[in-house]
């Protein structure tokens, strides 16, 4: 008997869950909180929760991360130099501390329109070489022809040892300037990305596990563990991909919407016909657009472990993440009485810092290029929760929530406070932690506000399941003005929305959320089993997916003699003969397919195969098409479940 392991390290926590293979029944499940800044800890930690015999038969691992995502969106990305070849289009800023413009490049159709100019290459990777960890290439229209990224990638080899990442290898569409900033933070991905994923695979060693390893991707698909090393940047935004994925097996729907409250954020996507909904665009993530495909969806701050405020008796949540107060006390013995003696401040002076039921705390990373008055504030913060007041005692001074905010931002130090999560501890419906820290904290935020400890509680609650519904709607009517459809949720109309597609709800407690949707939205409201484990079953039953296509188009469009061009992920080929052309393109691209299948560990046998082919030509054109763009996508099947 074999059993399948998933695996998804969350901003908040860490699940896994074990299938077993020959029917695709969960036989466990459980979840640690995140460790940072080494994840691998986490994912020990949920591993142990699992039955030792079962883990002991796994031969099959997959895994789905933030790592990538977070990197980007905390600037902590690894330093790299970029080089651009040829005259790219569109100027702006990149994620790199370097970056070089020389001489080169193709035109549209894969000839070349000036020697690269390799001098400068060796000048500058000399230059900079102990200063950065990677490089990037960048031509232009290398999609069309990558013979100068590939030259100036063995010149740098040659020159550094270091790795080099190519605009080519991450995306075969059209836009020289997002291809650049996506093979720059590839670039800056692949040290932080390779520790990571060694570590994992010295941990399935350490268990004396025997298993293939899989990553998820942002579009919902499995990669093989050579793609995971070489592409770490496609694994940014996979934690939405995998709620798609493991809703979908969970619920045993290939079509429906997934509202996903995490700890930090509530995502909502779609899965239609098996497949996730991807975005027309590429992810854009820390403010750089990509050439990634990922899922499309609509997302918000606004999660379990986000923190829960008031101010001129309105409650506000998010979106920054706290650690909740059920949680802090029962890590921290002394907490529960100093949340009690915390004095509750003038309602003039209430900000999101300055809170009744906010701490603050070391978080242990290092600190770099303080300010004077954010090395004070820092010095005066121990490794346990303290209030405000305790912080001033020590620092001579009242830290400013300037101060706060920017040390918050740092990581510098973690942020206590009343959190939805501690809201649904107070009305029973939760009970991880230490309910009688969350009553303390809604008795005191409630008083600011006139309410009861419930009273507030049922508040923070209606206010979550509104804004899933509302994120939700938004999703589903992406070209509907939304404040429309915020008064529709807030009930200010006599009316309500109707989904008819099935929509599944997957996080810790979302079971509680349920009945308050129900009442503003008319839909099959699904929380299936092992909701709460959902994105680890997702990383697990990802399908792996691979999509080439190769264009064929004449050499010349005024002398069709002169032979054809086939355009492929590896480059340009050319043939006499236009049948020979389309021949060579179908062959080559399922021969991609078969082999990038097979480093994911599917079988032929396990493998779908679709080639579409569609072709283009003037009016009244009489010869064998001016373009025809051949299509091959294959759908594998690292696992069949019968269920």
């Amino acid at each position: 008997m074999h059993y399948s392991l998933g695996i998804d390290a969350g901003g908040t926590y860490t699940d896994a869950i074990l299938v077993r293979d020959s029917d695709g029944t969960v036989v466990g499940s459980g979840k640690a909180l995140t460790t940072y800044p080494d994840l691998v800890e986490g994912i020990k930690n949920a591993i142990d929760t699992l039955d030792p015999e079962y883990a002991k038969k796994v031969n099959l691992v997959s895994v789905s991360t933030t790592l990538a995502t977070n990197t980007v969106l905390e600037g902590t990305g690894s330093p790299v130099a970029l080089i651009l070849v040829g005259e790219h289009p569109v100027k702006g800023d990149f994620p790199a501390k370097h970056v070089l413009s020389i001489s080169g490049g193709h035109s549209y159709n894969g000839e070349e329109i000036e020697k690269p100019d390799i001098a400068a290459v060796k000048e500058f990777a000399g230059k900079y070489k102990d200063d950065v960890s990677a490089f990037a290439v960048s031509s232009f229209f290398s999609v069309r022809n990558p013979e100068h990224e590939l030259e100036i990638t063995k010149v740098l080899h040659e020159t550094t040892g270091l790795p080099v990442v190519c605009g080519h290898e991450l995306s075969q569409d059209l836009g020289a300037y997002e291809r650049a900033v996506t093979a720059s933070l590839n670039a800056q991905l692949l040290p932080i990305s390779h520790k990571f994923i060694l570590s994992v695979i010295d941990e399935i060693k350490r268990r004396e596990i025997d298993a293939r390893l899989l990553m998820l991707k942002c579009d919902g698909t499995v990669v093989g563990l050579k793609d995971a090393l070489e592409k770490p940047v496609e694994t940014i935004f996979s934690g939405p991909a995998a709620s798609l994925v493991g809703a979908s097996f969970l619920s045993g729907l290939d079509t429906c919407a997934v509202v996903d409250v995490g700890g930090t954020s509530t995502d909502v996507s779609a899965i239609i016909d098996g497949i996730p909904e991807l975005s027309d665009t590429g992810a854009v993530v820390g403010g750089w657009k990509t050439r990634v495909r990922a899922t499309r969806m609509e997302t918000s701050a606004m999660g379990g472990d986000s923190h829960v405020w008031t101010r001129n008796k309105v409650i506000h949540i998010g979106p920054r993440r706290v650690m909740p107060l059920c949680l802090a006390s029962s890590k921290y013995p002394g907490f529960l009485d100093k949340l009690k003696r915390n004095l509750i401040p003038k309602r003039s002076v209430l900000d999101r810092n300055i809170q009744p039921t906010k701490f603050f705390m070391r978080s242990g990373f290092v600190p770099k290029g303080l300010e004077d008055s954010e090395a004070e504030v820092l010095k005066a913060i121990c490794n346990e929760p303290m209030s405000l007041d305790e912080i001033a005692a020590i620092s001579t001074r009242y830290p400013s929530t300037v101060i706060l905010d920017s040390l918050i931002q740092k990581r510098l130090i973690q942020a206590i406070g009343f959190t939805p999560s501690d809201a649904l501890h107070v009305l029973g419906e939760y009970n991880s932690w230490d309910s009688k820290a969350s009553e303390i904290g809604a008795e005191k935020l409630g008083k600011l506000d006139k309410m009861t400890a419930v009273e507030f509680s049922m508040k923070v609650k209606e206010i979550v399941a509104k804004n899933m519904a509302f994120n939700l709607m938004n999703y589903m009517l992406p070209d509907i003005e939304r404040n429309g459809i915020k008064k529709i949720v807030d009930g200010k109309f006599n009316a309500r929305f109707k989904v008819d597609i099935p929509v599944v709800l997957l996080g810790g407690p979302v079971v509680a959320y349920k009945e308050i949707m129900e009442r503003i939205i008319d839909a099959d409201i699904i929380v299936p089993e092992y909701a709460q484990v959902g994105n680890a079953a997702g990383a697990l039953f990802g399908k792996g997916i691979r999509r080439i296509e190769l264009i064929v188009r004449p050499v010349s469009i005024n002398d069709l003699d002169a032979g054809y061009y086939v355009f492929s992920p590896e480059g340009r080929n050319t043939f006499s003969d236009y049948r020979e052309a389309v021949e060579f393109a179908e062959d080559y691209g399922q021969k991609m397919v078969v082999e990038y299948m097979g480093e994911c560990g599917v079988s032929r046998d396990n493998l779908d195969i679709k080639m579409t082919k569609n072709t283009f030509s003037p009016e009244d054109w009489k010869h064998d098409p001016v373009e025809t763009v051949i299509q091959i996508t294959g759908i594998g099947y690292p696992k069949r479940f019968i269920k």
